[in-house]
């Protein structure tokens, strides 16, 4: 969606529509207020603070607050006491926790639901607490600092002035496009009406969080507060504790002289005007439904109903715009795809925390063998996050290429405005490239980027081991070498252990943690530490062959080899997988990662897992394509030819690809027809089968953890949720038929797994409860 904002900024923005004195909403009985719920509420604190009522939102137990079943009462029970107390005349909302305003609603509450009524029957209930604390006769005003992302911006929308502290924790957005969902609570007609239709747009189709300044000049936030500094109690303690200071006086000038209405500026007010006619919405609308259908090719629903729903709300009025929401948001909650990114959402939370405890010794010192590509992108990520980083390269060459990849990715975040230039030169004065082992013996992490070679890796190991302490970790960055045949090469085994990266390691998130049998669980805690510290979502796997991710992915790529020999166009397959849902085409794919990556892990798997990671010709076509130069990108051929400003489907395929092609050529079998679909689940079905077999295996721990790897390191389609959500969502027989009808041309690579035939016979058996 990076291309959205572009695209919107240019259109034209609506006409702020007045929100009726009226809306009628059905009965929905969301509240039952006793005095008990009165007096012990254990989410809701109630204070007064003179004629000002402070309501802090406070869920025991919980880092973080969110909108739940059991918040709801105490919620509108509070606000119902303030209203009938004569004395009070406004209110303050705030958190009492110093972490985030509103996290959003808690997502339990719409998988508890069973049907779409159920759903409806929830959105129905916020849209009514939400209306009644618009139409509250007191002022009603946000006071938030950190997150206020989901239902949270939805109670700071409702309320009728927002205060917010100006630093980059404070960030307020609408992130349920990303659980294949629409903001359900009044987001979708309330935010087109604060700000410009565009941004509204902006935010709500790609869940971008927005920072409180930018905030303030949307219009989203009408007064910005810095942050206090450290004092008799914490930064963090001293600031919420001034915030509810300043919107108390904020409150208290609001009950005096009234909210008054924002003047429009000038290019807002004729736009508003040019909103007026209905060529104009439809040429907005359709322009933006055109972008949204060529990124996301129709296999995300979310995108699409949220512009028809504020579509509604602005052509046929509040009434119409909330009832089209609830129904949106009901419909969507009942989606596969839904399903499938809610789940995901719980992995990625899943696999942000270490299981494995806190390690005796924090690593603090951290040491990058190799300044190529992969190594720099660890060195970069790390002192990001406030590690100390020694870099170490063979040359000075590789060094300077190595420091200014670092240099380049600091400039680009400054320009961002992530951190300031200052910033950026504290974080560059914790690197130290080097061409000698100095210092190395501070250090308490090493992991090395050094090329795929068995013996390299043993003789670095060996150097390091020689002068580190005793509880410095070895940590391969290997994308297939076994650990185990590395940790022979050590004197410590207990201490090597594999960190696979993805690349860039700046932007992929994904870190790939492999043990061995005799990898101590201190040193498993230590590397999640320093993966999550690194900003990293991790999964931890045993050692084997290509490991989960590299094994599943040389599996299917064998296939692809397969459809290359029966003459299959690489611009079929990649618009086949593509439709599909992966976001890279397969044989783009191959040009991404390298063909002579590609060709070393081939021959080595090839060996280790027989059949299923080996293709008829698969392996003398790589070695053809490496020895005429043909490695990918970064040599401007490969499959594809790279020319400057030619991109995408435009782009030519090499013909000194198709040569090569054309020596190992053969006729598909007279049964297959290579048309769109049966591209697509040859190349899935053996994905999903191998992932499934690396989970019966051990390979990988859990169903979880298995998807989380597939969709963050090998861009399995997020909206079918992993392979593992995916046979549950669209069943283990119909997926082990298709491989048994594969299996009948094709033979035993084809052939179910265990596990998977097992899921087959019984459809009761799902990897996930829900």
């Amino acid at each position: 969606m990076a291309a959205l904002r572009q695209l919107i900024t240019k259109c034209v923005h609506t006409n702020q529509l007045m929100l009726s004195n009226r809306i009628s909403f059905p009965q929905v009985r969301y509240i039952s207020t006793t005095l008990k719920q009165m007096t012990e509420r254990k989410h809701i604190q109630l204070t007064y603070r003179d004629e000002v009522a402070v309501i802090k939102i406070d869920s025991p137990n919980s880092k973080v607050n969110t909108l739940s079943r059991e918040m709801f009462p105490e919620f509108t029970s509070a606000l119902e006491e303030v209203n009938k107390n004569e004395n009070c005349r406004g209110v303050v909302l705030i958190s009492g926790k110093t972490s985030g305003f509103i996290a959003g609603a808690d997502i339990k509450m719409i998988e508890s639901c069973k049907t779409q009524d159920e759903i409806y029957q929830l959105s129905k209930m916020g849209q009514k607490i939400f209306f009644d604390m618009e139409s509250s006769k007191k002022p009603i005003v946000s006071a938030i600092m950190g997150p206020c992302l989901g239902g949270g911006l939805e109670v700071a929308l409702a309320t009728h002035y927002r205060i917010a502290v100006n630093d980059n924790k404070t960030v307020v957005g609408l992130p349920e496009v990303k659980l294949g969902l629409l903001p359900g609570s009044g987001g979708t007609q309330r935010l087109p009406r604060l700000v410009s239709v565009p941004d509204a747009l902006d935010m709500a189709l790609t869940g971008k969080m927005v920072k409180a300044k930018k905030a303030k000049s949307l219009g989203l936030v009408d007064m910005l507060v810095e942050p206090l500094g450290p004092g008799v109690s914490s930064p963090e303690n001293r600031t919420l504790e001034y915030l509810e200071d300043v919107a108390v006086q904020v409150t208290r000038r609001l009950a005096k002289d009234g909210v008054k209405q924002k003047k429009k500026a000038l290019m807002r007010n004729l736009t508003d005007k040019a909103f007026e006619y209905q060529f104009v919405r439809n040429y907005v609308f359709n322009q933006v439904k055109s972008k949204i259908m060529g990124q996301t090719k129709g296999l995300y629903p979310a995108p699409l109903k949220i512009l028809e729903v504020v579509k509604t709300g602005i052509e046929k009025g509040p009434e119409a715009g909330y009832e089209a929401e609830a129904k949106g948001f009901s419909e969507l909650g009942m989606t596969s795809e839904s399903k499938a990114l809610i789940n995901l959402f719980h992995g990625h939370t899943s696999c942000k925390k270490n299981r494995f405890g806190n390690p005796q010794i924090e690593a603090k010192n951290i040491g990058v063998l190799g300044a190529g590509l992969m190594g720099a992108g660890i060195a970069s990520v790390s002192i990001d996050k406030g590690y100390n980083v020694i870099l170490k390269d063979m040359s000075n060459a590789g060094l300077t290429r190595g420091f200014n990849q670092i240099a380049k990715t600091l400039k680009a975040a400054v320009k961002r405005k992530r951190f300031s230039q200052i910033q950026a030169d504290q974080i560059t004065s914790r690197l130290s490239p080097q061409l000698t082992f100095d210092k190395f013996d501070k250090l308490d992490m090493i992991i090395e980027a050094v090329f795929e070679d068995i013996n390299i890796k043993h003789r670095v190991l060996k150097e390091v081991e020689s002068i580190t302490l005793p509880h410095c970790i070895f940590a391969s960055n290997t994308s297939a070498l076994p650990i185990g045949d590395i940790a022979k090469g050590s004197s410590r085994p207990e201490k090597v252990i594999g960190m696979h990266y993805f690349s860039p390691v700046e932007k992929m998130e994904l870190l790939e943690i492999i043990t061995t049998d005799v990898t101590s669980k201190d040193t498993i805690a230590s590397a999640v530490q320093v993966g999550l510290k690194q900003g990293k979502v991790v999964i931890v796997v045993k050692d084997g062959p290509g490991f989960y991710t590299t094994r599943i992915l040389s599996v299917a790529s064998a296939e692809l080899f397969n459809l290359f020999q029966e003459g299959v166009e690489p611009k079929e397959i990649d618009r086949a997988s593509k439709a599909f849902g992966f976001p890279v085409g397969n044989a783009t794919l191959l040009d991404e990662v390298g063909i002579d990556v590609a060709s070393h892990i081939a021959e080595y798997l090839s060996k280790a897992l027989g059949e299923s990671a080996s293709s008829r010709a698969g392996i003398p076509i790589l070695r053809d394509l490496v020895k005429n130069g043909y490695t990918g990108r970064k040599a401007g051929k490969g499959v594809y030819i790279y020319e400057a400003g030619v991109k995408g489907s435009d782009r030519q395929v090499n013909p000194g690809f198709y040569e090569i092609i054309n020596k190992y050529r053969l006729d598909a079998p007279a049964s297959i027809k290579n048309d769109t679909e049966t591209i697509q689940w040859r190349l899935a079905s053996k994905f999903i089968n191998e992932a499934v077999l690396c989970l019966q295996e051990g390979i990988v721990a859990s169903p979880t953890e298995g998807d989380i790897g597939a969709v963050f390191g090998l861009g399995f389609p997020p909206m079918k949720g992993g392979p593992f959500k995916f046979v549950d969502l669209y069943g283990a027989g119909k997926i082990v038929d298709r491989l048994k009808s594969f299996e009948q041309v094709y033979g035993a690579s084809f052939k179910p797994c265990d596990l998977l035939a097992d899921y087959a016979k019984d459809s009761s058996k799902k990897f996930y409860s829900s």
